[in-house]
């Protein structure tokens, strides 16, 4: 009997790709070394150097997508790819391809539907001082949006199973689609785990895509959004909160001024507090109302998941 998890399923592995003409080759060769059952796919995103041919050339099947971005690049591959296991990363060869493995059998042995390759010393090997600063509170604010199910929610190195892969309602069409993913996982509470990986620099004249203020505005707004649809109530109770308290301090003085007197000397200041408090109360109305909505979206995204089959050893279970 194959002691080998792997085996008996199809595996895919995911390669985004921008313009990596000078890596490419050696990631897809450094997969195929690794994981020899696999299908290396290379998805050419508007490159204008050699990056198709010399993915090809290496044994990957290379196909295209126009729409510029990373996130329209997964969204296609999620869409077009049919395999069991999923495994996408960059292909900048920062990456270590001998944790591929370690990835497969976690997801495949523990029944998961994500594994995460944490990055080990990022921010001393491989990142800007802005890039290490902006990961560090971005991290941390995504546990204090979502949950501290992840602890590098911008690693590109992951490993899926069908059913997250086949039921991932993604929007993002940037950088933002690591926090797209983490979000989902969290939303749903789906089953996922974390290894940690070495990260390297990229080699000398290759060049990162990542611009460091326009893709953290992306990345924050695209969390800011994901935050305001998974959880309303918190969203606009914050926000009507904030309205009531700039309300209390505002009409703390009109109010003692009319105990005292009998009169409301500063009238623009008294309009200014009644529509701080409607607009407070609209605000916390609207949060009642989105999260009875929010909770019907996370229950058809659930169903949605459940309705691919799970695949993994013990899937067949009698």
């Amino acid at each position: 009997m194959n002691s080998d998890p792997r085996s008996s399923f199809r595996i895919a592995v995911l390669i985004p790709c921008f313009n990596e003409a000078q890596t490419v080759q050696s990631v897809v060769r450094d997969f195929k070394s690794v994981l020899p059952a696999a299908t290396v796919y290379v998805y050419d995103n508007c490159s204008s150097d050699e990056t198709s041919r010399l993915a090809q050339e290496a044994g990957a099947r290379v196909r295209r997508e126009p729409r510029a971005g990373k996130g329209n690049v997964v969204r296609r591959m999620f869409a077009d790819i049919d395999a069991e296991v999923y495994l996408l990363v960059d292909g900048d060869g920062t990456y270590e391809a001998r944790a591929a493995p370690v990835m497969v059998d976690k997801l495949l042995t523990e029944s998961l539907d994500m594994v995460v390759a944490c990055r080990s010393k990022i921010y001393m090997q491989a990142h800007r001082t802005g890039h290490g600063l902006g990961n560090r509170l971005f991290n941390v604010l995504y546990r204090a949006s979502f949950g501290d199910d992840f602890q590098d929610i911008f690693s590109g190195y992951r490993a899926f199973s069908r059913r997250f892969v086949k039921s991932f309602p993604s929007a993002a069409t940037g950088f933002e689609i690591e926090t797209e993913l983490s979000a989902h996982a969290s939303e749903l509470r789906l089953p996922i785990g974390e290894i940690e990986t070495q990260y390297g620099s990229r080699p000398a004249g290759s060049e990162s895509k990542l611009r460091t203020v326009q893709d953290a505005l992306r990345i924050l707004g695209s969390m800011i959004f994901l935050y305001k649809a998974s959880k309303p109530a918190r969203f606009y109770g914050t926000i009507s909160v904030g309205l009531a308290s700039a309300a209390l301090l505002l009409g703390a003085p009109l109010i003692s001024t009319y105990l005292d007197s009998g009169l409301v000397p500063r009238l623009p200041t008294a309009v200014i507090v009644m529509g701080l408090l409607l607009m407070s109360t609209i605000s916390l109305t609207a949060g009642v109302i989105l999260d009875s909505v929010a909770r019907l979206r996370t229950e058809q995204k659930r169903l949605a998941y459940l309705a691919v089959s799970r695949v993994g050893p013990g899937s067949q279970d009698v």
